[in-house]
């Protein structure tokens, strides 16, 4: 008996039986979040609400309680976390490149290869690609110096140490710190120094290479030659306004994105369970921390020292020109 057969409208023959195709990715997702939404509401059902909780105090996270207190003329100079994060990014800096510095192999491994990428990064994307010449190899050294650093201090920020003094746990009889997760670069009084040195760098350079009044009359940008003084001056008001505003916007951006990048964790990592008294929230709210905590590190980090140097560099270079 031959085996029944039925014709495709196209006109094409098939054996009978209807093609079986699997969930669409969007059905597979709806299923998903549904499921996750579930388990949230039986969890919540199960351990209940336990009201707000007034003791925790998230922003002590981000208070510096000194360690060991040192005052010198009215100047507060006391060691805190900050302090040790700022000594263990410099120290890796320097570590690093010393390190690879005295190791370089003509077939390199795996770290002097990143290195290398990062070293390449610094010098042809970044410095290069704004300083030209003399004035490259001449600011090179610090612009590799700030992006590394950065890069260290905004990384260091995503590795729990035990540095939270406010809770303690005991281990032979020793008070030890509770790990927490802090950043130098989350300080705003860090991207605000950083953001100085880089400010009068470029305006000290600026000065050096041009003159005093060539420098100046530069920030007005050409073919104003017929315009009414009043006019330039206005032009030039703007200009200064702008370069004031280059304060604000360099030390704001780094400190911004780190700060709120490490209260998403913060919250989303059970913070927000623990100050609500939810703690089904916190099994709603981790897979979050996680997708956060890989993008801060994976991109985030990276981007703003990035950024930061970059920026350093168009400044110096727009210093250094004839024109802005």
């Amino acid at each position: 008996m031959e085996a029944a057969t039925v014709q495709a409208p196209g006109g094409a023959v098939g054996n009978g039986d209807p093609e079986k195709k699997g969930l669409s990715t969007k059905a597979k997702f709806f299923i998903g979040l549904g499921i996750y939404l579930a388990a949230a509401i039986l969890l919540l059902l199960i351990f209940g609400n336990n009201g707000k909780n007034e003791a925790f105090k998230p922003q002590n996270e981000f208070k510096l309680e000194p360690w060991v207190s040192l005052h010198l003329a009215g100047i507060d100079l006391s060691l805190n976390k900050a302090v040790l994060y700022l000594f263990l990014a410099s120290a890796l800096t320097i570590a690093t490149m010393t390190w690879i510095a005295k190791r370089m192999v003509e077939k390199p491994n795996r770290v002097q290869t990143a290195v290398e990428v990062s070293y390449d990064l610094t010098k042809n994307t970044i410095t290069g690609g704004s300083l030209q010449g003399e004035l490259a190899r001449k600011w090179f050294p610090f612009i590799a110096a700030l992006f590394f650093w950065i890069w260290f201090s905004n990384m260091l920020g995503f590795l729990p140490l035990p540095t939270n003094t406010e809770h303690t746990f005991a281990i032979g009889g020793l008070e030890i710190p509770s790990f927490a997760i802090y950043a130098a670069t989350a300080n705003i009084a860090i991207p605000l120094v950083l953001t100085l040195v880089v400010w009068l760098s470029y305006h000290v350079e600026g000065i050096r290479s041009q003159g005093i009044g060539p420098y100046f009359k530069s920030w007005l940008p050409p073919g104003l030659e017929d315009m009414h003084p009043v006019g330039k001056a206005a032009i030039f008001v703007i200009e200064v306004i702008s370069h004031f505003v280059r304060l604000i916007s360099l030390s704001v951006r780094l400190f911004a994105n780190i700060l709120a990048g490490h209260l998403l964790l913060l919250f989303m990592g059970g913070g927000l369970a623990v100050l609500l008294g939810i703690a089904a929230l916190g099994a709603l709210t981790f897979p979050l921390a996680f997708a956060f905590f890989i993008f801060e590190v994976g991109l985030v980090a990276t981007l703003q020292a990035f950024i930061f140097a970059t920026l350093s560099a168009i400044y110096i270079g727009g210093a250094t020109s004839a024109s802005h």
